[in-house]
């Protein structure tokens, strides 16, 4: 350390040294370990929440239902109004419930137990013979809704699929980043909830799930003409000429035409970026970005949420061009994928899938 004309030292032991890369080391470790923790936590979440969406709720047989109508009646009846506030909750938005068309084996039938306990019920225990037959009434409507909700499901995620998306992969991009107060919902007394109610719970989550994610499906075409100049792929660079790989598609326009955003989402970029020149990122959840390059101008903002074909800029041909044209790429988790199939195939994928679902509510 030189000081006023004086050069000091200062020695650091081996020992010293020692210590302080064990202090860093240590630190390391309980960083690494911690967050090979939350990453256990989190696959054995899902884990749990698919299992349950694969298997079939356990019909409650007539004979163990009956034995608690007999020895706490009280409990039954504040089982069955707490089942009526989840059932409340679940179908809040949904409308008419029409017939589904998907395979009944994606639920179980309670009927024939049902049918049993009523009547077992209405024999043994008269007074309550109505309370049997509510409780019939709210297995048979959360079975047909849970078949419902898995038949919407399965509309949307064979949508994804002829995009070339990965419905599961989709959705556990959209558990990402999530938290809060932990708040289970239950239909018993003692904080439990009956397993066709958590099935019906985990399939209407699904389905919202999965249809906000075709809603964010990128699709709109992001310049007036669809004109490509070069592909997404390997291809000759226009400057140097040698073979390179191309993100995405070079669309050709007039400088200064509108640039528009290919789907709804949030602008999570909006300057210049080397060899992009003027960009514009949008985040359409899920994982799923759209670049949008060389603009001669942007108008869009950092942290703004755009409508599908909303203007957000004009074509240009700044950063590495050789003259006026949209760069336009489509990123899934940061890995560039080929824009053809949103623009090309998804608009008539996300009509007949969004047509379906209309005819189903």
């Amino acid at each position: 350390m030189r000081s006023q004309g004086h050069v000091r030292f200062i020695k650091v032991s081996s020992r010293i040294q020692m210590t302080g890369a064990a202090v860093v080391t240590a630190a390391l470790l309980l960083w690494a370990g911690s967050m090979a923790v939350m990453a256990i936590s989190q696959y054995s979440a899902q884990r749990d929440r698919l299992a349950l969406l694969q298997r079939q709720a356990k019909v409650e047989k007539a004979e163990s239902r009956v034995k608690q109508y007999r020895d706490n009646l009280g409990k039954v009846t504040d089982d069955l109004e707490r089942r009526q506030d989840f059932l409340d909750k679940v179908t809040s938005g949904i409308g008419d419930l029409p017939k589904a068309d998907a395979p009944d084996d994606t639920v179980s039938d309670s009927s024939t137990e049902a049918a049993k306990t009523v009547a077992k019920v209405s024999a043994l225990i008269p007074e309550a013979a109505g309370l049997a037959k509510m409780e019939a009434r709210q297995l048979a409507f959360a079975e047909r809704l849970t078949r419902y909700a898995d038949s919407r499901s399965s509309r949307s995620a064979k949508a994804l699929k002829k995009l070339g998306l990965n419905p599961d992969r989709m959705l556990r991009n959209s558990e990402d980043a999530q938290g809060g107060p932990l708040e289970l919902l239950t239909t018993s007394r003692d904080g439990s909830i009956d397993p066709r109610f958590e099935r019906l719970g985990l399939s209407v989550a699904r389905m919202e799930a999965l249809e906000n994610t075709l809603d964010s499906i990128p699709h709109d075409l992001p310049a007036d003409r669809y004109s490509i100049s070069s592909y997404f792929g390997v291809r000759r660079d226009p400057f140097t000429g040698r073979a390179a790989m191309h993100p995405g598609l070079d669309i050709r326009g007039a400088y200064g035409a509108p640039i528009y955003a290919a789907g709804p989402g949030t602008v999570i970029y909006a300057q210049k970026m080397s060899g992009y020149g003027n960009l514009v990122e949008i985040d359409h959840g899920n994982g799923l970005v759209t670049r949008y390059g060389h603009m001669s101008a942007i108008r869009a903002k950092l942290g703004q949420h755009v409508a599908a074909g909303q203007i957000i800029g004009a074509i240009g041909s700044t950063g590495r061009s050789t003259g006026p044209h949209l760069h336009f790429e489509v990123r899934i988790n940061g890995i560039a994928v080929n824009p053809r199939p949103f623009l090309e195939t998804a608009p008539y994928v996300l009509e007949e899938a969004r047509s379906g679902i209309a005819s189903a509510k």
